[in-house]
């Protein structure tokens, strides 16, 4: 039986969200017909507001609501050690942490040539012009570990360790809890390269 036109609408918009199968977007449409109209009306609003004031920080490319983001914002923040990473997802898990106290770049992607993903379709330029501006010691690489990450930090890398500036990239090895007979050959080469001393 074919769902009545506005309903079947719902689900097409619901459908598109990333991760979001048929069976998802049933459950958050019934959701949304079977809750009251203020609270559907409060998800729809805040839809319309985010998309209304959130743009990219003038100075890192993270989201912000004004001119700059609450990070770069803060003066609590140390502005000599800049995080660069790909998208502004990236952030939160880092900041989660609580362990970085720097600022952040965010790229907009990663190098990807074979989908035409390059140098100036990234914000490379803007962070060479930061490290040219800014009193910035140290700049660590926090690109997913795989192909594109990892071209994309060797790239960055070669641009910025003439400039004086260090240069690192966050360690990897083994998770929490993980079990040596699982592992790959990389993530226990890399575990291995990286041991600390106890």
């Amino acid at each position: 039986m074919q769902a009545a036109p506005s309903i079947q609408k719902l689900l097409d918009e619901l459908e598109r969200l990333p991760g979001v199968g048929p069976k998802s977007a049933q459950r958050m449409a019934y959701w949304i017909l079977n809750t009251d109209a203020a609270e559907a009306l409060r998800l729809a609003d805040a839809i319309r507001e985010v998309k209304a004031g959130v743009h990219f920080c003038a100075r890192c490319f993270n989201y912000a609501e004004g001119d700059v983001c609450e990070i770069c914002a803060s003066g609590k923040r140390d502005g000599s050690v800049i995080c660069v990473v790909s998208e502004p997802r990236d952030i939160p898990p880092i900041e989660r942490t609580a362990v970085f106290n720097g600022v952040y770049h965010v790229l907009g992607g990663v190098l990807a040539p074979m989908e035409g993903i390059g140098p100036d379709q990234l914000h490379i330029a803007e962070l060479m012009a930061r490290l040219g501006r800014e009193e910035v010691s140290e700049v660590l690489l926090a690109m997913n570990p795989n192909i594109e990450g990892e071209t994309t930090a060797a790239y960055l890398a070669r641009l910025i360790k003439p400039l004086g500036v260090k240069v690192t990239r966050p360690a990897s090895g083994l998770p929490v809890g993980g079990d040596l007979e699982f592992a790959d050959e990389v993530t226990l080469g890399r575990a291995l390269e990286g041991r600390l001393p106890l």
